[in-house]
């Protein structure tokens, strides 16, 4: 045995995570969900991770997913560099950003291959979590949901009652669709944190998104971003069902939500540079859980995220009326 510590990452999701999954079909469809609770172990100089499930959905995906009661466990070589997961139920590894580990595996049981990001607010005492599951590159299902930690969940009473009232709020809010506010103007602020395609801290950004409805469908936005990173952009968009299009002057590009969660991918106009995105709505005052991976000539260059909360300036869509000439 060695005195190996764990590592940072490890240290930051010591405990049993408890969420609600939902469980949606290539289209965004809601299917239902999937109970679960896990934990990532460190014992001496072996990490463990166990999680057990649940599945509470219909249709094809429940007969794909359901595993009959059976408890995920494999183990991890953990580290601050790379997270390996070595089987039997996954295999694979994930790459921590501080709080956010970003992850790409394969489940020998779902035939899936997964890229999950979890992304760990402290100030929010959340887990915001999304699996996106492929066969080669084609998406069959997407997994996601909040998360909250115990420490003893299995001895305390008031913690479980906790657990369970988390348990029905997720319910009701997490097939609830990625909406922004439809009437009205004004801004997303908040700080980011900001990592090099190293793994490196490289410092904060300062982020505002000022935004402002022009239909029920369609907004202005400009970013602003100063700090670690100093860039600004403007663009319309545009949302269709659960699909989302970046329509210039600066940005363009598209994304699909599933649920309260929004995947898109943004071009720059003449240059090089593009952003991915992942961002969510955690709750009803739509403060952001924003993860967004930038990339240069193609290639990875900086991983940011953070929290970014909502203040309304106006409602700028009042109602109308004709008046009797």
């Amino acid at each position: 045995m060695t005195d190996k510590k764990p590592s940072n990452f490890q240290q930051a999701i010591t405990g049993e995570w408890h969420g609600l999954p939902s469980i949606f079909d290539v289209d965004g469809s809601h299917t239902g969900f999937n109970k679960v609770n896990r934990s990532s172990v460190f014992e001496g100089d072996r990490t463990t991770y166990w999680m057990e499930t649940d599945f509470q959905n219909t249709g094809p995906l429940r007969n794909r997913f359901d595993t009959a009661g059976t408890r995920f466990e494999f183990g991890v070589i953990d580290s601050d560099q790379n997270r390996i997961y070595c089987g039997p139920d996954f295999v694979g590894a994930g790459r921590p950003f501080g709080m956010l580990v970003d992850s790409n595996y394969y489940s020998p049981g779902w035939n899936c291959d997964l890229k999950t990001v979890n992304l760990i607010l402290p100030e929010r005492g959340l887990q915001v979590y999304s699996s996106q599951l492929f066969e080669g590159d084609t998406l069959v299902s997407v997994f996601n949901g909040l998360y909250v930690v115990t420490q003893d969940h299995d001895s305390n009473p008031e913690t479980q009652k906790f657990v369970e009232d988390f348990l029905e709020s997720e319910k009701k809010n997490a097939s609830k669709p990625f909406i922004l506010p439809v009437k009205a103007k004004g801004a997303w602020t908040g700080t980011l944190q900001c990592y090099d395609k190293d793994q490196n801290f490289v410092g904060d950004i300062q982020v505002k998104i000022d935004y402002q409805s022009t239909s029920l469908t369609t907004a202005d936005v400009s970013v602003q971003m100063e700090g670690a990173i100093t860039r600004s952009f403007s663009y319309s968009r545009t949302r269709h069902n659960n699909t989302h299009t970046y329509n210039g002057p600066d940005m363009f590009g598209n994304g699909r939500a599933y649920g309260r969660y929004l995947w898109s991918i943004q071009h720059a106009y003449g240059e090089a540079f593009k952003i991915k995105s992942r961002d969510t709505i955690i709750d009803d005052d739509y403060s952001l859980c924003s993860i967004w991976q930038l990339f240069e000539s193609g290639k990875e260059a900086y991983t940011v995220f953070g929290l970014l909360e909502w203040a309304e300036a106006d409602n700028v869509m009042k109602a109308q009326y004709v008046l009797d000439k």
